[in-house]
Formats: structure tokens, sequence, C-alpha cells
């Protein structure tokens, strides 16, 4: 392994685990009001945990995508958020938090993996190659994690 490629890996890690310009999902779980995840607040469409599912979802789609040929990805857009009555709460919260940690940890140890071929086009996709799909994965958990950081700072203040 070249050291650009590893140069490469490292910084889209570093991307992946947030610690770069924007808050780490750790960082966010760890300060989460998490009684107040199923909450509603007025003005905004969807509650924590719903967006917090809608990345898990997303994140894992992702991952499967790139690692099986045979995985099929949910329903556009509705197989990607939550049923809309089931606003979520503190198990719900725990599994989704679970789950989307141990999905991320496989994707980094997909881009981790010498072996793997950030470059090359994924043989069952339309030309997306695993280098896309993280950052795609970065910059969706990214945006998200921004939105939840300020649905906690309104949970905490209704």
């Amino acid at each position: 392994m070249t050291d650009h490629d590893q140069s490469l890996r490292d910084h889209l890690l570093s991307l992946l685990q947030g610690r770069n310009a924007h808050i780490s999902f750790d960082d966010f779980v760890k300060d989460f009001p998490v009684e107040g995840c199923g909450q509603e607040i007025e003005g905004l469409p969807y509650t924590a945990w719903q967006v917090l599912e809608h990345i898990r979802i997303a994140q894992w789609d992702i991952l499967e995508f790139c690692r099986d040929a045979k995985h099929g990805s949910p329903k556009w857009p509705e197989g990607y958020w939550p049923e809309p009555g089931e606003p979520g709460n503190e198990e719900l919260w725990k599994e989704s938090v679970a789950k989307f940690r141990h999905d991320l940890k496989q994707l980094e140890d997909l881009v981790a993996e010498p072996s793997t071929d950030l470059f090359a086009k994924i043989p069952h996709g339309s030309g997306q190659t695993v280098l896309r799909e993280a950052l795609l994965v970065a910059d969706h958990n990214s945006y998200h994690l921004g939105a939840l950081l300020v649905i906690g700072r309104l949970v905490k203040n209704v």
C-alpha cells in the first residue's frame, strides 16, 4: 500500500468518524436527551428518533450495496424512513444507535481494508465506487447529525 493510499483511507475514516468539521456520532449521542427522542416539535416534520432511524437505514443500505450484489435497496423514499405514526422511544433509540454504530464500524473496516480498491467500480453498480459511497455516507450522516443536534437543543428547551 502506498503512502497516498493509506493517507486517503485515513482521511476517509476520519470523515466517517466525524473527527473533522462536524460532531461525531458518539459525542452527539452522549449528550442527547434520549427521553425526548420521540417528542414531536411544532414546525418540524420528524422526531429525533425518526431522523436517527433514517440515517441508520441509509447507511445500512449503502454498506450492503457495497458488499452484496444481491442486496435490494428499500423503496425510495418511504423505505428510508420509519412509519410516520411511529415517533420513537428510548428503546427504539438505543436499538437504532447500536445498529448505526455496528454498520458504521463495518463500513470503516471496508475502507481500512488494504485489499479494498477504493477506486474500482462496484461490479453490480452503475459506476459507483467504495470511495464515492463512503463519502456519501459521511456527507449524509453529517447533514442529519447537524439537524439532530438542533432537535436535541429544542427538546431540552421544550
